[in-house]
């Protein structure tokens, strides 16, 4: 076993030779979006990112669901394996299976399998005083999505996160992996805080953000205004609250945004200036629009994070 369960990150790697490890994950969740089809591709992206966030290539993978039988039409559960199968293929991969059960709420998602050279993962530990952190999508989707439930969402504003969600952090990947970076993570359900937590947890470096270069999906101040807020966002800041040190300054807003539960996140991703530098301007000639350089590695507070 290469990577485990011990820092927390993305996925497993199980050595299988010299020139090959084994990246193992799962992910799956109930629906964020209306549409089958979509919800399958948000899903699948999302599980397929974390072999991305490990320096790796997706290789097979296998449907999970639990679907509720005398409450939906099983079109309705053809069309989400049509969504996931879309992004399984557009990653390069296979569908080999799955499995499927009876369940009172629909949920799906994927057991992806991929490889990396042991020589190049990444992992979420390994930040260094001095790197940058590049983030590679916007953060948001929770605020958005409840917008959404809450039936008060714009089209456009439901659009840009669908789009987002569904998107690949494949390219992403493949870019930093030129660059080498020192740490990589993906960012989902933990939030942009808690993400970063943990890169930095049992480390001697901290993180310096600063709120006015988060990319952020339009709209989202309007409805975390309104109080449209997920509940992994309450348990996000409750959990991460004590190693955040949060200026007075940064609009309410943000300091939510900051919690927020992704769905299908970007790529957080931590390397020497120079190269975050060069990072972001190949990232945004491969069409990759807000990527941007959010922070700093700073040597204290250890194990601490501060927001501007």
């Amino acid at each position: 076993m290469l990577v485990g369960i011990e820092k927390g990150d993305d996925a497993g790697v199980f050595r299988v030779s010299d020139e090959i490890g084994l990246v193992q994950t799962l992910d799956f969740f109930t629906p964020i979006v209306d549409d089958p089809y979509i919800f399958g591709q948000i899903a699948a992206a999302n599980a397929l990112s974390d072999v991305y966030a490990m320096g790796g290539t997706p290789l097979c993978a296998m449907n999970i669901a639990c679907f509720p039988s005398k409450k939906m039409d099983i079109s309705v559960l053809q069309r989400v394996l049509e969504g996931g199968l879309s992004k399984i293929h557009e990653a390069g991969a296979v569908l080999v299976g799955g499995h499927t059960v009876i369940d009172d709420e629909f949920k799906y998602g994927l057991a992806v399998t991929g490889k990396v050279h042991p020589d190049k993962i990444l992992t979420n530990h390994g930040a260094r005083i001095g790197d940058r952190l590049v983030l590679t999508k916007p953060l948001g989707t929770g605020i958005v999505a409840t917008a959404i439930k809450a039936g008060r969402v714009s089209p456009e504003a439901e659009a840009a996160i669908v789009d987002s969600m569904a998107a690949l952090n494949d390219t992403a990947a493949r870019i930093a992996q030129k660059l080498r970076p020192h740490a990589c993570t993906d960012v989902t359900g933990f939030g942009l805080i808690g993400h970063a937590a943990e890169m930095i947890a049992g480390t001697n470096v901290g993180f310096s953000i600063q709120s006015s270069d988060l990319p952020v999906f339009d709209e989202v101040a309007k409805y975390s205004s309104e109080g449209l807020l997920a509940a992994g966002l309450h348990r996000n800041r409750k959990f991460r609250e004590s190693i955040v040190q949060i200026d007075e300054s940064v609009p309410q807003y943000l300091q939510d945004v900051l919690f927020d539960p992704q769905t299908s996140g970007g790529l957080l991703i931590s390397l020497p200036a120079e190269r975050a530098t060069k990072l972001v301007e190949s990232l945004l000639q491969a069409g990759i629009s807000q990527a941007v350089v959010i922070g700093e590695i700073v040597p204290e507070p250890a194990g601490k994070i501060v927001v501007r």
